[in-house]
């Protein structure tokens, strides 16, 4: 498949180059170019999902591997036919792709759920295992989270282990952590987290400390709190750390764990949440994107709309804590300047995790409009990225790095156009940061175009002087949107 980046494909060398020279003009230089690649696409051909259709990547990166796992073949009420994967062994130059074996009745071999969604990735340094978490689904409910596991490198990958089954309940949106400091004293613990929907979004985790072959019993957040979309990290020193949104998508929240998953505190309120509602019924929502740096500092980001007059588009947002129970205050990334009318969205944010404090690296990849008040026929979904040398106090130029693509070429479902509720970015060892994200490219017919794209950045510095991050004014402290008043469920 070409190496042309989607920009060139879609708009043209000329339009392109016009573009580029228009970014040079910039006061403050971006990163070297990135080399967009294609890396899978939706093989499947079951009638009752939507082909070819590949939504909501995640990654990680352990030295000079990377491994992706995204959902392939999406139906329109909720998950896909199965989940692939895509990795890389030498730090996003090239890769190998496939499809998660024993996981749903169109895997090879079949396994026993009709669907499969929600991937998420890690690695245990400990055991040298590769991990793939999914949430199998019977009908239009999760009924398991599963994690499949992969000894080589993430070239091959074996039939799924259950963590935990539902019983009937219906769990949401796992995800999957390990501890790979070799200092730690829970060294080797692999933690993944869930929420039940027909608890409310309760939140529960389970610990493995075999790499992944055996899951302890599921445990709650002391007074059994409830949320979604948590992204568990673990700190040097074994802390495990767990922000999420709460089940109304109106707060950033936390909880932890400091005995190895023995047992986990409250969840607590860091910071509230205001959104834009985006065009073009995009399905879209302000869920968190979080990363740890060397020393155990977290960055959480999310969209939001707190910088704009009447809350009129989203910019992506930022806070940090050193000790996951203080936290800074909440700081504009400048993506584009305020009032600008571009619309950021579904950030996915990498840390290097070899650097740390005032010089740790930041990478950002992100969706975005051009201009928030576009309709269905109008709104240019593209795909940027920018990063920061400083611990994300100064930011250098955006790239685009993916689209313009229309509504139109991406899967449809019940809760609007989708890319994915999240999109991921992450550092190989040679300190290159790659971005995996979903691209629709003109339909054929009625078949679908959207597949799989990695950006890699051969450098992340930038020159001059960054744009630094902003703390005020704040103009709007409400959503455009009405609260909801149930817990939001995402297959």
């Amino acid at each position: 498949m070409p190496v042309r980046t989607v920009l060139q494909r879609r708009l043209g060398a000329g339009l392109a180059g016009a573009l580029a020279a228009l970014l040079a003009l910039a006061p403050f230089a971006a990163a070297a170019p990135a080399t967009t690649q294609f890396i899978s696409t939706d093989p499947y051909t079951n009638t009752s999902s939507q082909h070819q259709t590949q939504v909501e990547p995640d990654t990680f990166a352990f030295g000079s591997t990377i491994v992706a796992a995204f959902q392939s073949g999406r139906f329109t009420d909720g998950g896909a036919s199965n989940v692939g994967w895509a990795t890389s062994t030498d730090s996003g130059a090239t890769w190998t792709n496939g499809f998660l074996p024993g996981t749903t009745v169109y895997a090879t071999p079949p396994g026993p759920y009709d669907r499969a969604t929600d991937p998420s990735v890690a690695f245990d340094a400990r055991h040298n295992v590769w991990m793939i978490s999914t949430l199998g689904m019977t009908g239009t409910s999760g009924a398991a989270v599963i994690v499949n596991r992969s000894t080589d490198g993430g070239l091959t990958w074996g039939n799924p282990v259950t963590v935990s089954t539902s019983g009937g309940g219906f769990y949401d949106n796992p995800w999957i952590v390990c501890d790979n400091t070799a200092t730690s004293p829970f060294y080797g613990n692999c933690y993944t987290e869930w929420d039940d929907f027909s608890l409310g979004d309760r939140e529960f985790m389970s610990t493995s400390s075999d790499g992944g072959l055996t899951w302890g019993a599921r445990k709650s957040p002391s007074g059994g709190g409830t949320g979604i979309g948590g992204t568990p990290l673990v700190q040097p020193n074994g802390t495990v750390i767990v922000p999420l949104a709460d089940a109304f998508e109106s707060s950033i929240q936390v909880f932890a764990s400091r005995n190895g998953g023995g047992s986990w505190t409250r969840t607590r309120r860091i910071a509230s949440i205001s959104h834009h509602t985006v065009a073009g019924g995009l399905r879209e929502g302000p869920l968190p994107s979080a990363e740890i740096d060397g020393s155990g500092k977290i960055y959480v980001v999310w969209a939001d709309c707190r910088f704009e007059t009447s809350c009129s588009a989203n910019d992506i947002v930022m806070t940090t804590s050193t000790d996951g129970r203080t936290w800074t205050p909440v700081a504009r990334i400048p993506i584009d300047p305020v009032g600008s009318n571009v619309d950021h969205f579904l950030p996915g944010i990498a840390v290097n995790p070899t650097t740390s404090g005032a010089t740790a690296h930041l990478a950002l990849t992100y969706y975005y409009y051009p201009a928030a008040n576009c309709t269905f026929s109008t709104c240019q979904l593209t795909v940027g990225f920018i990063s920061s040398t400083d611990g994300g106090a100064t930011w250098g130029g955006k790239q685009t790095v993916g689209g313009p693509m229309s509504l139109n070429d991406i899967a449809n479902t019940t809760q609007g156009r989708m890319v994915g509720d999240y999109i991921s970015t992450s550092y190989a060892s040679n300190g290159t940061a790659t971005g995996v994200f979903e691209v629709g490219n003109p339909k054929s017919g009625t078949t679908f175009h959207e597949d799989t794209y990695a950006a890699t950045n051969s450098a992340v510095s930038y020159a001059g002087p960054g744009l630094p991050v902003e703390y005020g004014p704040v103009l709007s402290t409400e959503s455009d949107h009405a609260p909801l008043t149930t817990p939001v469920v995402l297959p």
